[in-house]
């Protein structure tokens, strides 16, 4: 397992719960705003921590931490994520998710041992425009695959989209609604371009009015819809 960073706790990642953070290295994906490039581009990459440390330190904290998230990068990436995760889980730990979706396989063996007890999947776009955002080629029907299985057996999960200016518009983001009908959770997120995998990428924020106009969009297809 590939990590680059770890938060020994945070109020603010889990809804309702204390965590830690695991930072994955690695991502299949090339979004140009990712916030995140240390964590995606290999020449980028910082030196690992060794997951038998962050488990060390795990075991000082049961009875005092709730839950560990995992994300990155993508953590679906790591071919051994669902066994450290239940490892971490088998010690009396609540275990987050944070996913691109890409790789429904992992989601549904995590899902399925019982080991994932919340999921976070960022939705890129709509499928016609994965990707132009993404800058890589997407197989599609996984990404669709990835929300059925989300929605039908996670016990809590949310969905949510990084806006970005001049390309998600109240038509793509009609579009993106559509992909999630029914889904209990979802929140539009505004892009942070501090850093990003796409050196000096930026764009316009979009203004709260417009954000509110997206958010109406989404009510029509989800039950909830928050901005962050």
């Amino acid at each position: 397992m590939l990590i680059g960073g770890f938060t020994k706790f945070s109020l603010i990642d889990y809804p309702g719960y204390t965590c830690a953070i695991i930072f994955m290295q690695g991502c299949n994906l090339r979004c140009p705003y990712c916030q995140n490039p240390e964590l995606v581009i290999p020449e980028k990459f910082t030196e690992e921590i060794p997951i038998e440390e962050i488990i060390e330190f795990l075991k000082k904290r049961v009875g005092m931490l709730d839950a560990v998230e995992f994300t990155g990068g993508e953590p679906t990436t790591q071919s051994d994520l669902i066994e450290i995760a239940e490892t971490i889980k088998n010690m009396g730990f609540t275990i987050k998710i944070d996913t691109n979706g890409t790789n429904p396989e992992a989601i549904n063996e995590g899902l399925k041992k019982g080991v994932i007890d919340y999921i976070a999947m960022d939705i890129k776009a709509s499928m016609d425009r994965y990707e132009e955002i993404t800058q890589v080629n997407i197989d599609k029907e996984k990404i669709k695959r990835s929300i059925e299985i989300i929605m039908n057996r996670a016990p809590g999960y949310e969905f949510r989209v990084t806006v970005i200016k001049n390309f998600h518009n109240k038509e793509e983001i009609e579009k993106i609604g559509q992909l999630v009908i029914g889904a209990k959770k979802f929140y539009l997120q505004r892009a942070q371009f501090v850093k990003t995998v796409k050196e000096g990428f930026k764009r316009e924020q979009f203004s709260e009015s417009e954000l509110e106009e997206f958010r109406n969009i989404l009510l029509k297809y989800v039950k909830t819809c928050q901005i962050r």
